[in-house]
């Protein structure tokens, strides 16, 4: 069955999202939620094999599989894990599993449709990050668009249809380029669509930075990094919770995911010329948006310039190059902590401010002041996020930007301290906005009708915290299994292809 796991990573979730559909209407939205539930349980406890068998000192591909698929253009059903991206598929179906117990009983109409949406959804993401072809990567890294664009245009805001077409064309058309660049590099592979073909071509200067413009339109805008950033707020203010959360958590790991597995591999020198272009755009990512984040009114609106800010410091680590030759291990190190503790992190606040929406039906900050008083145990929940999202040391948000910072110091001081300013602005956006929605005197009728945490809500509080303390206190857990792969990228782009 280990020879399977990765198939059924991808097909047992998407399954499980079509037998939900088959339950019908809303009559029958019990049996859909259960279902769900259970597919999604499913799609997380076959994943955990992908850690207990994975092969620590072996940087290469595993679980692989392959088979023909497209015989006549050599198209392969090509999957396989490393020790990047296996914890991203573990990340996805966890957050898959959460995201439904987050819609239990908020959700009331077309039940079976919105859990569904996030169970093929959950696949289809797990497909783009064990992909080992490019066309089957670009099928399922452009399948995945269409459930999220479902579930913001029919469960999100009042402006959820302009929200999810802006989404869709954004990261729709960033991605045409890439396929342009496949192709390109299929005919100069003799004929082949293998990720590890394209790493080995010795292309021409000119031709990679033709192919690095190509991908940064696709993974930039994903990410996303200044200034093709402005599709995420209007995303996430108008998408329901769990839209939210998946947007958060994992659909914007898969743009920086994609540097990783294809700029930095296939064009490590125009990456290594360029790198200079990714830091800075990454540090006013960083800094810029740091600070729009501290002007917002709206809870949701904040925490998704504080996503944006957040993976700044992931493409930074990814393009610091020391002495302008060699990638840092522990900035790269650090971006892929970064990106595994955003996603706990940012799910985590996510759910927080839906649990407010669902009973005061307000994401304005004005519109609270007190909750303490209603809601304590929230409260202490709300605290130990937000204090991960300010970076505090013990929790898993500190792990990731400590080592980016130390990796930036090794190659130039200043892009250490600018770095650094996330978390200032950090704590000053997230714990300015915490005094003010949950410290203080009740500020309304509203605040002061509110009750505490149900079992549901208690139960993903507390796994989220788990996960948060836990890779804050031991993140050895998460740099062993990465470790060798990481090292084996930094080699392979250290070594120039041009003669």
């Amino acid at each position: 069955m280990t020879g399977k796991l990765l198939s059924l990573a991808i097909w047992l979730p998407i399954l499980a999202g079509l037998v939900v559909l088959a339950t019908g209407g809303d009559k029958r939205a019990n049996v859909a939620r259960w279902l769900s539930l259970i597919g999604a349980l499913a799609g997380f406890l076959v994943t955990i094999p992908l850690y207990t068998g994975f092969d620590m000192l072996n940087g290469g591909m595993q679980f692989v599989e392959l088979k023909p698929w497209i015989e006549s253009y050599n198209i392969n059903y090509h999957l396989g894990v490393d020790g990047i991206s296996m914890w991203f598929v573990l990340l996805n179906s966890f957050t898959t599993l959460m995201v439904v117990l987050a819609g239990w009983q908020v959700i009331e109409q077309r039940v079976g449709q919105y859990m569904a949406a996030f169970l093929i959804m959950s696949g289809l993401i797990n497909g783009a990050f064990i992909a080992q072809d490019a066309i089957l990567f670009y099928c399922f890294f452009e399948a995945m668009l269409i459930p999220m664009y479902l579930i913001i245009g029919i469960w999100g805001g009042p402006n959820r249809v302009y929200a999810s077409i802006k989404f869709f064309l954004y990261t729709l058309l960033g991605s045409l380029l890439t396929l342009v660049a496949f192709i390109y590099l299929y005919y100069q592979a003799d004929g082949s669509f293998a990720i590890a073909d394209f790493a080995r071509l010795p292309l021409g200067m000119t031709a990679q930075t033709l192919i690095l413009v190509a991908f940064f339109f696709a993974f930039a805008v994903k990410v996303p990094m200044w200034p093709v950033h402005t599709w995420l707020p209007d995303a996430h203010v108008e998408a329901p919770t769990g839209g939210s959360m998946v947007l958060a958590a994992i659909t914007l790991k898969l743009g920086a995911y994609g540097f990783l597995r294809f700029a930095l591999p296939i064009v490590p020198d125009a990456c290594r010329q360029y790198a200079w272009v990714f830091v800075l755009l990454s540090l006013i990512a960083v800094v810029y948006i740091g600070l729009v984040a501290l002007v917002q009114t709206d809870m949701k609106k904040l925490v998704a310039y504080s996503s944006i800010s957040h993976m700044g410091f992931v493409t930074l680590g990814f393009f610091m190059f020391a002495g302008g030759t060699q990638m840092n291990s522990f900035a790269v190190e650090g971006a892929l902590i970064q990106m595994i503790s955003h996603g706990f992190v940012s799910a985590a606040m996510f759910f927080c401010i839906g649990v407010m929406y669902d009973r005061v039906h307000s994401r304005k900050i004005a519109d609270y002041g007190g909750v303490a008083n209603k809601m304590p145990i929230f409260a202490s929940f709300l605290m130990l996020f937000a204090m991960a999202n300010s970076g505090l040391p013990g929790t898993s948000g500190f792990v990731g930007e400590f080592s980016v910072i130390l990796g930036a110091v090794q190659v130039n001081f200043w892009y250490a301290v600018a770095g650094a300013t996330t978390l200032i602005f950090g704590a000053a956006y997230t714990l300015w906005m915490y005094k003010r929605v949950i410290f203080g005197d009740v500020a309304n009728e509203h605040v002061a009708e509110l009750t505490d945490v149900n079992k549901r809500e208690f139960l993903v509080l507390a796994v989220l915290a788990v996960t948060v303390l836990g890779m804050g206190l031991y993140p050895k857990l998460f740099t062993d299994v990465m470790h060798v792969s990481v090292n084996d990228l930094i080699w392979h782009v250290s070594q120039s292809k041009l003669h």
